[in-house]
């Protein structure tokens, strides 16, 4: 795989994404914006409060790896702008990400 962001691990359950994401909440739509560093920037059209933006993160990209939230887990950056993501048992590949949009 030659995204940065993105890495598959094989496990005894089977296969799983591991992404890492930089956030911008308060985006006019929920779409993945390109690369910022070695994450994919991600804006959303939540706000950063209460953990609004974080699930709306969850259910965006349950929604584009085609799995129910439940198999949406965020690994790390609760309260940061810089999250890990795993996506278990995904039906799409990242380049569903990126030409990902909703809220249009």
């Amino acid at each position: 795989m030659s995204h940065t962001w993105c890495r598959r691990e094989e496990d005894d359950s089977g296969h799983r994404l591991i992404l890492t994401l930089h956030i911008q909440s308060c985006a006019k739509h929920t779409e993945a914006a390109g690369l910022h560093g070695d994450a994919l920037k991600i804006r959303l059209a939540a706000l950063p409060v209460e953990g609004a933006a974080n699930s709306a993160l969850l259910e965006f990209l349950a929604n584009v790896f085609g799995v129910p939230q439940r198999q949406v887990t965020l690994k790390h950056g609760l309260n940061s702008r810089r999250k890990i993501v795993e996506i278990r048992a995904a039906t799409r590949g990242p380049d569903a990400l990126l030409k990902s949009r909703s809220g249009n």
